[in-house]
């Protein structure tokens, strides 16, 4: 992957790769579960425990290859287990928990001692090739090794399979490492099960998608694009609509309901709920973000925020972490909101910041409001009440509350609270300085600007009569 992150830690649909592994492993409801670790095995071992306590995990020691990692993993086991274990892989996303326990089943009922799970692809180059005789699987080549007559296979191995664990442990224990790579092949099990007497099947999937791996950041692209696909065809499936699926992108753990509409260039991460009859879109980026019922969304980039029913955002919204607004709410054009809550029917529509705040309902902050909760120590808190009605470039230095039914004229600086129903205002007078810009800006285009208007008021006759020649000459042209 040529990066500093683990490859299995490299995420795709919002999960790292080794959780969607660890998914489709749980699925099959095993008595153990155990992960191999080796390449920064304690970083990865964090993101194990951190999501499932419960599963083992096994360190692989300085001897490469699969049949040893197995080694390490059976390690962790108790001793004499017994029944099936299935080997599955930390890069492969789209295998589904379906298709292992499949697996499972078939070995089960084939009574085998190894079921190799393959697929048929139209350009096997680089796997390895499953060759068969008349008591099933024989083989597994590896392209590099394979004659002319065994390229032409396209059947090839998964490297996923189910072994019975006596006949698995019987062989691993005789796998050596004479190879040019000096590594142990779990491959090499099959001759000895073979050997040894035992049943070797292979399940063919339908499916060549589910075993892809990842070894690369292009393959990783490519499993993102069809694992995305497939997310948006079930959704659309089950009744949401998506204008343009090929500039959306919605995260395995994405929840969305029926009647919902996705406008394009919108993406939905990680917990992100969508409700009926909500637009997302277009243009949102949308993270752990709740979408009440008929909810409107447009061009926001939003975390860890609730939007009620029938509110509306945007468009170039940002609703940082803490955002609650209340049903048919509004938060506007460039607005920024963070740790607020915004009460029913509440807006705040136009070029604001609103930080840990508490506005009731109904209420309306009038465009161009900073809401200053920070004095660069600590942060402070503002509350508004309900059915307020605060004017236009208001400042209001937390803490400091505004009492319901109050109202501010333009330009309030709100330093300290305002009683219910009041009126706050701290306009000084205006002052006029005349002639200043012909005195300390001359020569400049607003110094002549200035003169003319000044020589118009000085002659109103003259500027009418030179409007009306201008009207005259113009009734001309437009007769001509």
């Amino acid at each position: 992957m040529k990066s500093a992150v683990p490859k299995v830690l490299h995420p795709l649909g919002g999960r790292p790769l080794l959780e969607h592994a660890l998914r489709a492993a749980r699925s099959t409801a095993p008595e153990h579960l155990v992960v191999v670790l080796r390449h920064q095995a304690e970083r990865v071992a964090e993101v194990v425990r951190a999501g499932h306590p419960d599963v083992l995990t096994a360190l692989q020691d300085e001897v490469p290859g699969t049949g040893r990692a197995v080694q390490c993993g059976l390690a962790a086991l108790p001793e004499h287990l017994s029944g099936t274990v299935v080997v599955t892989y930390g890069d492969v996303p789209l295998l589904s928990g379906r298709t292992l326990s499949e697996l499972v089943a078939a070995h089960a009922e084939g009574a085998n001692a190894m079921t190799v799970l393959t697929a048929e692809l139209a350009d096997p180059a680089g796997y390895g090739r499953v060759l068969r005789d008349a008591e099933g699987v024989s083989a597994i080549v590896e392209h590099k090794d394979a004659t002319p007559e065994q390229l032409a296979v396209r059947e090839v191995n998964s490297g996923v399979y189910a072994f019975d664990a006596a006949a698995l442990r019987a062989a691993l224990a005789r796998v050596g490492r004479e190879n040019a790579a000096g590594e142990v092949y779990l491959t090499d099990v099959l001759g000895l099960v073979r050997a040894d007497g035992g049943r070797v099947q292979a399940l063919p999937l339908q499916d060549e998608w589910e075993i892809r791996g990842v070894n690369d950041r292009l393959q990783l692209a490519q499993l993102a694009a069809e694992a995305n696909a497939r997310t948006l065809r079930r959704w659309m499936l089950a009744g949401v609509g998506v204008v343009d699926p090929s500039t959306t992108w919605i995260d395995a753990d994405v929840v969305l309901e029926a009647d919902a509409t996705i406008l394009p260039g919108v993406q939905l991460h990680g917990t992100t709920r969508v409700a009926a009859g909500a637009v997302v879109g277009p243009d949102c980026t949308l993270t752990d973000v709740e979408v009440g019922a008929g909810a409107v969304v447009e061009r926001t980039h939003g975390s860890s925020a609730v939007v009620g029913e029938g509110a509306s955002v945007g468009p170039f919204a940002y609703l940082r972490p803490g955002t609650r607004l209340g049903a048919d709410g509004r938060i506007g054009t460039f607005v920024e909101t963070k740790n607020a809550t915004i009460g029913r029917g509440s807006k705040v529509p136009h070029l604001s910041y609103v930080g840990d705040a508490t506005i009731g309902e109904h209420s309306n902050i009038g465009a161009a409001s900073i809401f200053a909760n920070y004095d660069g120590v600590n942060k402070a808190r503002t509350t508004v009440g309900d059915h307020v009605r605060m004017g236009s470039d208001n400042t209001y230095v937390a803490p400091v509350t505004v009492g319901d039914g109050a109202y501010s004229g333009a330009g309030t600086v709100v330093r300290k609270d305002v009683p219910a129903g009041a009126l706050a205002i701290n306009v000084a007078p205006q002052r006029n300085l005349e002639g200043w810009t012909l005195s300390r800006r001359a020569g400049t285009a607003a110094a002549e600007a200035a003169a003319r208007a000044q020589q118009r008021e000085a002659a109103p006759g003259a500027a009418a009569a030179d409007q009306g020649s201008t009207g005259t000459t113009q009734g001309r042209e437009n007769q001509r």
